[in-house]
């Protein structure tokens, strides 16, 4: 193990784990402050409502009372990992982050705390090798999954063939970002297209060279990893240079009703991944009314209910929940420890049939959680702004990533820093 992760871990375990509590304590790393409370707000939303609802609804899970927590971290690293310290001894169940930068600061300290951190579709990529990263989930998909979610959607357009074609990656310079370019760069390899890297500095309000030198060189699409006030811009500029909206392509962080909204009639046929269903048309909203909204028990202003990014909150606290009841399950307790719960999400299986009882029915792509596999199969849908309707339509059926490209992506970046930080890999 190398110094300085050595000296993290080391930190990390000065102080131990309370060995038991007498309820579930889920905190929320939220951002509802600076230029990406945008984002921020409507997922913290989503996942204390749903969390509420299973505390008023059902008495908590198991019999055992829920108990939320909220710390702001304003998407900055260093708050971040300041809210991780000051929750850490309070029996946390699972730390979901909401940002790469946080995330990376947090495996070391997570893994010598024994507390189970998931990133659901973002983070560091390769932690869906569990072998290597016993405390780090990212199910259901990653980020490399979605630039080849992303390529896959273009080469179906294309009768199977890319050869030649322009693709840009435009993208938040910062390690979420560029987290997609190793797999595009290799796709470009095995497809033929030219790849073109234009990086944007955070926090993204300023990109008119950038659109310039999309309108000079004219791609044949552009995919986009931002995030924020700086997604609301990219679909403005792309308007103001007139780019194809059905060509520009963002990943399931740059598809909100927030980034499109602004730009009125002129974002119609933007296009972005997505990792679940959106909209109210499922059975959990009604609950959530009577329970949560009409009670006055909502987290936030009920403006966002609905939406993508409340729905993304929402989708993140039902895995949550699920791993907890199997981790109940396992130990065979109702008030389970955080490494009880890193157990229950190691065990995760989602079906259909468990959507359906949650209210979810065809919510997201079902999928299973094991000791090697971390991070699910690489599932994806696009969806499609209707500015008319303002509303997101999915135009797809569940897109695959490249498994191939992928797992050698994810085995060759684990294995370099297993070595690196003297980890034995596990599960063999």
């Amino acid at each position: 193990m190398n110094l300085k992760f050595a000296a993290l871990v080391a930190a990390a375990m000065a102080t131990a784990l309370p060995a038991m509590a007498q309820d579930l304590h889920f905190p929320s790393l939220s951002y509802r402050t600076g230029a990406f409370a945008a984002g921020g707000i409507p997922f913290a939303d989503g996942y204390a409502d749903y969390l509420t609802l299973l505390q008023e609804r059902d008495g908590g899970i198991g019999g055992v009372p829920i108990r939320q927590s909220e710390c702001e971290t304003a998407y900055n690293t260093e708050k971040g990992v300041e809210c991780y310290e000051s929750i850490k001894n309070d029996n946390p169940l699972i730390i979901q982050p909401l940002s790469t930068g946080i995330t990376y600061q947090l495996i070391p300290k997570v893994t010598a705390d024994g507390i189970p951190l998931h990133t659901m579709g973002y983070g560091r990529t390769s932690a869906k090798n569990g072998t290597v990263f016993a405390n780090v989930f990212n199910y259901p998909a990653n980020y490399w999954d979605g630039a080849s979610i992303a390529v896959n959607y273009l080469l179906s357009q294309n009768d199977n063939d890319i050869k030649g074609k322009k693709i840009t990656l435009l993208y938040h310079n910062s390690a979420y970002g560029k987290e997609p370019i190793r797999t595009l760069e290799t796709l470009a390899t095995k497809h033929g297209f030219e790849l073109t890297l234009l990086p944007v500095d955070s926090p993204g309000q300023e990109q008119k060279s950038q659109w310039l030198q999309i309108r000079r060189e004219k791609p044949d699409a552009v995919l986009f990893w931002g995030w924020g006030v700086m997604n609301q811009v990219a679909v403005q500029e792309a308007v103001n240079v007139r780019f194809p909206m059905e060509n520009f392509i963002g990943v399931w962080w740059s598809g909100s009703e927030n980034d499109v909204l602004p730009a009125g009639d002129g974002a119609n046929g933007y296009k972005s991944l997505a990792m679940h269903g959106t909209g109210m048309d499922y059975p959990v909203y009604a609950d959530l009314k009577k329970y949560v909204h009409d009670a006055g028990k909502s987290a936030g202003a009920g403006d966002q209910v609905g939406s993508v990014l409340y729905s993304r909150g929402m989708y993140a606290a039902f895995l949550a929940a699920e791993a907890a009841k199997k981790a109940q399950e396992l130990a065979g307790i109702g008030a389970i420890t955080p490494a009880q719960m890193r157990d229950g999400m190691e065990a995760l299986v989602i079906t259909e049939e468990t959507m359906a009882a949650a209210g979810l029915p065809n919510f997201g792509f079902p999928f299973s959680v094991t000791c090697a596999n971390h991070g699910g199969e690489g599932y994806g849908l696009v969806q499609q702004w209707d500015a008319s309707a303002k509303k997101w339509n999915l135009i797809t059926d569940w897109i695959q990533s490249d498994q191939e490209v992928i797992n050698a992506l994810v085995e060759e970046d684990s294995a370099a820093f297993a070595a690196e930080n003297n980890i034995e890999k596990r599960c063999n």
